[in-house]
């Protein structure tokens, strides 16, 4: 038996069912865990290609992440700079941030600091729904 990655069984599942768009936000356990970032964006590179091949028309967006400066200054620059250039390289359009206006704002977040409480989702909503609302209106 073939043991697929985490992210790969996760994708395979989900294409089961009919894609028209695809939002991809993945990648910050991986920074918070200290990944190597080429190994992040390989994933990420995979999971695309795996919504592309099965969908070749899917409209398609990437949600940035970044990771806290106590990482590094390097590795967090790095690791911010793959969701661009993902974005670029597959023609997907981008939210920069995904936890913008959220991320370090301890009343929007949850005790562990990391995940957003309900009226952080809220404005995570939004955030996507910027870029999401043309797309769909693409449709």
């Amino acid at each position: 038996m073939k043991l697929l990655p985490p992210e790969k069984n996760r994708i395979s599942w989900l294409l089961k069912q009919p894609v028209d768009v695809f939002v991809l936000e993945l990648g910050a356990n991986d920074g918070l865990r200290g990944l190597p970032v080429a190994q992040t964006a390989k994933n990420l590179q995979n999971i695309i290609d795996s919504v592309k091949i099965k969908y070749p028309n899917v409209k398609m967006v990437m949600a940035g992440m970044q990771v806290p400066p106590n990482m590094g200054a390097k590795y967090a620059q790095d690791f911010k700079n793959i969701f661009p250039t993902l974005a670029k390289k597959n023609n997907m359009a981008l939210v920069p941030f995904l936890l913008d206006k959220v991320g370090g704002i301890p009343k929007l977040n949850q005790e562990d600091g990391i995940h957003p409480t309900a009226e952080g989702d809220k404005i995570l909503a939004e955030n996507v729904w910027v870029i999401l609302k043309d797309i769909l209106k693409e449709k």
